[in-house]
């Protein structure tokens, strides 16, 4: 399966979620519903209380906004919104001074997140349908970028990193929370397209993952955060129930694909002019 086709299978998939949007914030889509996820990955009480309904899916796998220390004033680009949980978050943050840009592939997200900020009156926040790697922003106007469990879903991972790496000031910064691998999948994982819509067969080793964001010329590169991801917290994904089915054979050999996933928060600096 070519590159292209990958991406429509996610288009197709997040359309889905997007589409069930009101569905899946009750729960009803998944065993565990979006909030006891968020909790388990990284959100607290009061950021999960403090969005608007619908903009929550449970799909992230850690929170980036936690560790990116934002300030008031600055415009932050967050890649793969969704339904814009982490763009609202930032808005309160940077305040009416600040911008929160929100970049998706998929319009039917796109759609559901504009809905979401007019109900919720976010005037800092703007959403716009885009690739992570051909992002419509401009060079040198972003201050900060975050991106939740998406790059792992991105075919070159590394044009992802240089078109955020182009689209930060100089002295911007990178903070993303994403999955990666400690060891080598299974093939039957590899091979599913489910599971790379599930963010586990797209995944890249660690230090591959990391290769990445330095070639793309960012400076001081390291993890903040590290956790072995279970695959439970994948039950609100569309394939993510998939996933788990299709993973044949006695229990401790899903215990060992579980093992090879880990989260993590990862930072890095574009260097001042």
């Amino acid at each position: 399966m070519n590159d292209q086709e990958l991406k429509n299978a996610v288009k197709e998939n997040y359309s889905r979620v997007a589409k069930n949007a009101s569905c899946c914030s009750s729960g009803c889509c998944g065993s565990v519903k979006p909030q006891q996820i968020s909790k388990k990955v990284g959100y607290t009480e009061e950021q999960i209380e403090a969005v608007p309904e619908g903009s929550n899916l449970g799909l992230g796998c850690g929170n980036p906004i936690a560790l990116a220390s934002l300030k008031e004033g600055e415009t932050v680009l967050d890649l793969g919104s969704g339904g814009g949980f982490d763009c609202f978050l930032a808005s309160k943050i940077v305040g009416p001074t600040g911008k929160v840009i929100g970049v998706d592939m998929t319009a039917e997200m796109v759609a559901r997140a504009r809905a979401n900020a007019n109900q919720g009156g976010y005037s800092n926040v703007e959403f716009r349908s885009g690739e992570i790697e051909a992002l419509p922003v401009e060079d040198n106007t972003v201050d900060v970028i975050i991106s939740n469990c998406v790059i792992n879903l991105v075919p070159d991972k590394e044009k992802a990193f240089r078109e955020a790496f182009r689209v930060l000031k100089p002295g911007g910064r990178l903070m993303v929370s994403d999955i990666v691998l400690l060891k080598g999948l299974p093939d039957f994982v590899k091979q599913s397209i489910k599971a790379y819509v599930g963010c586990i067969a797209g995944a890249l080793q660690k230090d591959k993952y990391l290769d990445a964001i330095e070639s793309a010329g960012f400076k001081d590169v390291s993890i903040m955060q590290e956790a072995l991801f279970p695959l439970d917290c994948m039950t609100n994904d569309p394939t993510g129930q998939a996933i788990l089915k299709s993973l044949e054979g006695p229990a401790e050999d899903i215990k060992k694909v579980e093992g090879c996933i880990s989260s993590v928060k990862v930072s890095g600096f574009k260097p001042p002019a």
